[in-house]
């Protein structure tokens, strides 16, 4: 009898193994199949919409996975052509300005899935020996993309050199242009520390930056130190009027970016034409930094450099009050000019 009950127990154990390692197989067989089956997908029907006005969130995913290693070199033409990826010319450009805040506003519109950003500065249009290589040669240095994403590259000597207008004007005369802006005294001040902390990492010795700022012959601030030049926006901005309408521009709030920079990307993806995609969730504030971080998605988080808020050295009270009484009324043209007023001193 006990016989009996073993056999029946092993032939029961025996019929169930026999399913379980069946639906295995056919698991992986149905696997394989839809994997095989994958590619001869048509792209639209996976990706979804390609209009400028139904951007597919899905992308996003796409851009930290597969852009990533086609940034990096790891892919084939055939795996190329197979996503219908190409490389574009940029729909817009952050021209400006330097220590403005460029590397953050850059990164964080690359948080809007229909966005890919250049990691590096190009400096094509500034540099007369990049200039020389043609605009295949730029071409070639912008990222893979979707053809419904924008391309956006920033090079902030863009915004002070005065051949770029003309140059960028002859690639596309409709393209965006974004400059953003801070404080101008404030911004002088975080140009001159970058240069000291190079200055300091080779162990050489700078002079300080009230002796560069104000001219010692007159006692009057110093216009040929390219610091305090650059920080005169509407010089430079004039310069580029000549080529295009206001309408083209966009004036990003550098200070706000820092504080409050929601509000702020809110307005480049109106300017831009792109479906409002960036929230608050994509946003959180890092005490240690000091700074606003990036949330891609659950898994992937992004802080600046720590380069970004170096510690300014203490100026002396008179040279700021001069250099804020000496930018006043080029910052009242810039309004007048721009149509957006700052809380400028």
């Amino acid at each position: 009898m006990l016989f009996k009950q073993q056999a029946l127990l092993r032939q029961k154990l025996f019929v169930l193994g026999s399913l379980a390692i069946g639906s295995l197989l056919y698991l992986v067989a149905r696997v394989g199949s839809l994997d095989r089956l994958q590619p001869l997908c048509p792209i639209d029907g996976r990706f979804g919409p390609r209009s400028q006005d139904e951007i597919p969130l899905r992308a996003l995913q796409f851009k930290r996975g597969l852009l990533h290693e086609f940034r990096k070199g790891n892919a084939t033409k055939e795996q190329i052509q197979l996503h219908n990826l190409v490389q574009q010319l940029p729909k817009a450009i952050i021209i400006g300005v330097r220590k403005g805040g460029t590397r953050a506003l850059l990164e964080m519109l690359n948080l809007h899935p229909a966005v890919v950003k250049a990691s590096q500065e190009i400096h094509f249009f500034d540099n007369d020996e990049n200039y020389a290589k043609g605009i295949e040669w730029y071409r070639k240095k912008m990222p893979f993309s979707y053809p419904h994403q924008i391309t956006i590259e920033k090079s902030p000597a863009y915004f002070i050199t005065e051949e770029v207008p003309e140059r960028i004007y002859k690639m596309n005369s409709s393209i965006k242009l974004l400059i953003i802006v801070r404080e101008p005294t404030t911004r002088a001040i975080s140009d001159y520390t970058q240069v000291l902390e190079g200055k300091e990492r080779k162990n050489k010795t700078y002079y300080k930056f009230e002796k560069l700022a104000i001219d010692p012959n007159t006692c009057e601030v110093n216009t040929k130190y390219k610091a305090v030049r650059t920080s005169i926006y509407t010089k430079h901005l004039e310069r580029w009027l000549k080529y295009f309408p206001i309408e083209q521009f966009h004036i990003v709030d550098g200070d706000r970016l820092i504080t409050e920079p929601l509000p702020e990307l809110q307005l480049v993806e109106k300017f831009l034409n792109l479906p409002p995609r960036i929230s608050q969730y994509n946003l959180y504030f890092n005490a240690t930094r000091g700074f606003y971080c990036l949330r891609f998605n659950i898994v992937f988080n992004k802080c600046l450099a720590g380069s970004k808020g170096r510690i300014h050295p203490e100026v002396d009270s008179s040279v700021i009050t001069k250099l804020r009484k000496f930018f006043h009324p080029f910052n009242q043209k810039f309004y007048q000019i721009i149509g957006r007023t700052f809380n400028w001193p």
